[in-house]
């Protein structure tokens, strides 16, 4: 027995991309030609958000499977995005360094390889063992994620955030398709083949790139970044502030909605749950790499985190499946550009000291994901209520709402 529909959304968001692809390069070549290297290393980034994607999410639609495999409290569960997003952060630190002393081309190479070596491992009977899997993929990603959202802003020939959020639609699929692969896997009883196969095209993704010209380390004459300046500067707060808490409530959301669903008593579609979420932001990034063109980014900002705390209240206090849905869904879309806008923006404020100082930021990038979704769990398990965890991620959507009322 099968799911011979599940791949539905994911195919639809495809369709997506191909238009709204189209229509963005159509959009930036009109502006300046790309050179043919620089077009083979967009491509090759975005090409690596897709197993991104799966390895970032992964938690979400296999948490049910963990659970029952290695008999895990909610507590325990929480603890593993702990561990994935605690990884991250060193990650990010390491991408830092190397980034401003050797350039891209090391963090996107070794990224790759740590995401292969942790997906290839996950799946294991040993408790220990899966959480020291989960690590070393966690740590590639800290490694990827902030070396490819900085290098397509940075090389980037049109519109900054059209490109962050088209990079980022490919996470969105990787996510989708981790979600729908997963819950398919599970049921034929193929979940190791499953993640052995990202591990094998992560492998082939480092070797086939190797040789790519990315861009160099920052010349050593570049001014030393002014930190006792930066951190008087209240932007720098205001962009902490959203790094932090925007990827928590996303992961928050996305990792435990699976398991909120199940225990409402809908257990055999809960293994598709993220797949609603993950669609619904995945298809709207695409829309958004053309829509951004021609809306204020401050407008979407604003628009985007009041619908999406309407969204989660609606999938916390639905009384049906379908407005739990349906709430999902209202979630996703209204995440879709928050992340590639702010990534963007920040690329624009700094230029270059953007390699520095976004270590700083996607490390806060990893420590919300590993806070809020471990707080979720811990709550739920001293309250006996998924729902009252869950509220956590509402509370940081309204609070990025109010962040965003004024201009900066």
């Amino acid at each position: 027995m099968g799911y011979p529909s599940i791949s539905l959304p994911f195919l639809h968001a495809l369709r997506i991309w191909r238009v709204c692809s189209s229509s963005y390069m159509a959009s930036a070549q009109a502006d300046t030609i790309q050179p043919f290297s620089n077009q083979k290393l967009v491509l090759a980034a975005q090409i690596a958000f897709f197993p991104t994607g799966i390895l970032t999410t992964i938690l979400g639609p296999m948490l049910p499977l963990l659970i029952a495999r290695w008999s895990l409290t909610d507590t325990q569960a929480g603890n593993l995005f702990l561990i994935q997003f605690l990884a991250s952060l060193v990650g990010v630190q390491l991408s830092g360094l190397l980034l401003a002393r050797l350039g891209y081309k090391p963090s996107f190479l070794f990224g790759l390889l740590l995401m292969a070596v942790g997906a290839a491992t996950l799946y294991t009977a040993s408790l220990w063992l899966g959480m020291a899997s989960i690590a070393v993929y966690g740590l590639g990603l800290g490694l990827i994620v902030p070396t490819d959202n900085l290098l397509i802003a940075e090389i980037s020939t049109g519109s900054r955030t059209g490109a962050v959020s088209l990079l980022n639609f490919f996470w969105g699929v990787g996510a989708v398709f981790c979600s729908l692969t997963v819950a398919w896997a599970a049921v034929h009883k193929v979940v190791p083949f499953f993640l052995g196969s990202v591990s094998l095209f992560l492998v082939l993704l480092a070797f086939a790139t190797r040789s790519l010209p990315f861009p160099a380390a920052a010349s050593s004459s570049d001014r030393a970044i002014p930190w006792r300046e930066c951190l008087s500067n209240p932007i720098v707060w205001l962009f902490a502030a959203v790094f932090f808490l925007y990827p928590g409530a996303e992961t928050a959301v996305g990792g435990w909605i699976g398991s909120y669903v199940a225990r409402l008593g809908a257990t055999k579609i809960a293994p598709l749950m993220p797949a609603f979420f993950w669609s619904a932001l995945t298809a709207g990034r695409a829309l958004g790499s053309i829509a951004l063109r021609h809306l204020p980014e401050q407008r979407v900002l604003r628009t985007g985190f009041a619908a999406a705390s309407a969204g989660i209240a609606l999938l916390l206090f639905a009384n049906t499946l379908p407005g739990v849905i349906a709430g999902a869904l209202i979630t996703g879309l209204s995440y879709a550009t928050l992340y590639p806008i702010t990534v963007a923006r920040f690329s624009q404020h700094f230029g270059v000291a953007a390699r520095s100082i976004g270590a700083v930021m996607f490390s806060l990038a990893s420590i919300g994901p590993a806070v809020i979704p471990w707080l979720v769990g811990v709550t739920s398990q001293a309250t006996g209520s998924l729902r009252s965890g869950l509220l956590l991620p509402l509370g940081a959507t309204i609070v990025l709402l109010l962040v965003h009322l004024r201009e900066w």
